[in-house]
């Protein structure tokens, strides 16, 4: 993965342009993404086990302990929604250990069923928690639905204790135009196919259309980890799975 500062990369607000086909403005974005969030809520967990294949679980508690999560921390899940990363979040830390989400969807919130969780409303780029208040942070697919990655990867640090670890979870858009053009049908198509069999919500097929089409349309990974790196990140790093999930892990 390219070291920030090489070639011109620089630090990014917008995760990606203004999609018109659902907004117009940043403010529009952000009542778009929670409307939606909220009106698919009762089908996230539905569809997540039936898209990963009854793998989701395994895979977050694998990338957790990647990142350095261990028993006892202070972990905070930005962009809770149902709490798939907090539930096996909680299994890690352990009851010397706690879990906190916070999520702009109450709507999500109300779905997380994780023992152990303190939930609280809020936003990403204003969280409200004092600073140094965590070990470790996670935010899981969620980056393409933030507004300014500038301002986020501040909070992130401030919140964080001197030395305290990040992990972003993300799917990222392949390399290569045949691996593209089949991620896009399987996403952009079949996905949201898949989610009108086995969701209940009117609005859960155009969730999975949205989320393939920030996932095309999103910055290049070099881009997020200056981002990372002007915040004042350190160790930074981006380890591919499978050529799309993206594992982006610093210290604070």
């Amino acid at each position: 993965m390219q070291i920030p500062g090489q070639q011109g990369d620089a630090p990014v607000r917008d995760p990606h342009p203004v999609l018109s086909e659902y907004y117009s403005s940043a403010e529009g974005k952000q009542r778009f993404v929670q409307c939606l969030f909220d009106a698919s809520a009762g089908d996230y967990d539905r569809v997540d086990r039936v898209l990963a294949f009854g793998r989701g679980s395994r895979y977050r508690r694998e990338a957790l302990r990647r990142a350095g999560l261990a028993p006892g921390m202070r972990m905070l899940d930005v962009a809770v929604g149902t709490g798939l990363i907090a539930k096996e979040a909680a299994h890690i830390v352990g009851d010397q250990g706690s879990v906190t989400g916070v999520d702009p969807s109450a709507g999500m919130m109300s779905s997380a069923a994780v023992d152990r969780l303190a939930l609280v409303r809020g936003r990403a780029e204003t969280l409200p928690f004092a600073a140094g208040s965590f070990d470790f942070l996670a935010l899981g697919y969620a980056l393409r639905h933030l507004v300014d990655l500038e301002k986020v990867f501040l909070e992130f640090r401030r919140v964080l204790k001197p030395g305290g670890r990040l992990l972003v979870l993300e799917i990222t858009r392949p390399e290569g135009r045949i691996a593209t053009a089949l991620l896009r049908i399987y996403l952009h198509g079949i996905v949201p196919f898949m989610a009108r069999l086995v969701g209940r919500g009117e609005y859960t097929p155009t969730l999975y259309r949205y989320h393939w089409d920030t996932i095309e349309a999103c910055v290049r990974p070099d881009r997020i980890l200056a981002t990372m790196a002007a915040a004042g990140f350190a160790r930074i790093s981006n380890q591919r799975r499978l050529g799309i999930f993206s594992e982006y892990c610093a210290s604070a």
